[in-house]
């Protein structure tokens, strides 16, 4: 499979160029930045790190979709949206790795799904996937007399908060207690906010140094308390888990799919 990265000098991306360099029956199609990046004219490989591999960095994501058979792509929601109807355009297929992204731009994937084989996770960690099924099954066994808090910490140059995996943990247990996590979800406290609301599901987010990421689900009742956690020493993993994605959609119907698919966890 001819494997194309969108975000190549980035920094996962230059994790997934490693990871395709190490998995045999892959070779790199090529790379992209925009237009204003060092990066544009180098080798894909050698720009970052690795011995020459024969392909370029671009600025033509077109282009890109064209020339592989399936693109990864760790960037920012809205260059994102774009790739995603460049999939639908070329048929090419996507993995999606970025973190941010908001009701419309899942709504934008779902329609291009029609038309390309897309796989979307807020965290590729095949060991995150496992904790989001053990979220959903706590939650829905536990019950309300549990409050659930999701604490979650990554390094100081993250933008968005809380990160994508935590609201993916709090999707869960709102799945597994039966309710909208747009209902439940406290985002931030600050000052006298008054008694906890019932039911709520509680976000906080740390930031500072390099941590790769470190997430943890705590169910709290009377006289005990259940946390469940995951912690990433390497953001490796994440490149690790869109790879294996990527070699997954060979030969797949076009449609929406998550690492749990991938997984075989459903």
């Amino acid at each position: 499979m001819k494997v194309g990265i969108v975000g190549c000098a980035g920094r996962m991306g230059r994790m997934v160029i490693a990871e395709v360099l190490a998995t045999p029956g892959l070779s790199l199609a090529g790379g992209s930045e925009q237009p204003i990046s060092a990066s544009v004219g180098q080798d894909v490989a050698a720009q970052a790190g690795f011995d020459p591999a024969g392909v370029f960095v671009g600025d033509d994501a077109a282009a890109l979709f064209k020339a592989a058979d399936v693109v990864v792509d760790f960037t920012q929601p809205a260059a994102t949206l774009g790739h995603a109807r460049l999939a639908a355009k070329t048929g090419t297929a996507l993995v999606i790795g970025t973190t941010g992204l908001e009701r419309k731009h899942l709504d934008a994937l779902k329609k291009a799904s029609k038309k390309a084989v897309i796989v979307q996770a807020a965290n590729m960690s095949a060991a995150v996937n496992l904790l989001l099924g053990l979220t959903e099954q706590a939650a829905a066994a536990l019950g309300p007399d549990f409050d659930i808090e999701i604490v979650e910490m990554h390094h100081r140059m993250k933008v968005d908060a809380p990160s994508g995996t935590a609201l993916a943990l709090g999707e869960a247990a709102a799945k597994g207690r039966k309710v909208r996590l747009a209902d439940a979800a406290e985002r931030g406290r600050d000052g006298i906010t008054g008694a906890r609301r019932p039911g709520a599901i509680g976000f906080a987010a740390l930031r500072g140094g390099d941590v790769a990421g470190t997430h943890t689900v705590i169910f709290a009742g009377t006289g005990e308390r259940l946390e469940l956690g995951h912690v990433a020493t390497t953001r490796q993993v994440f490149a690790k888990g869109a790879v294996r994605a990527a070699q997954w959609t060979k030969g797949r119907k076009p449609g929406l799919y998550s690492m749990r698919d991938v997984l075989g966890m459903k």
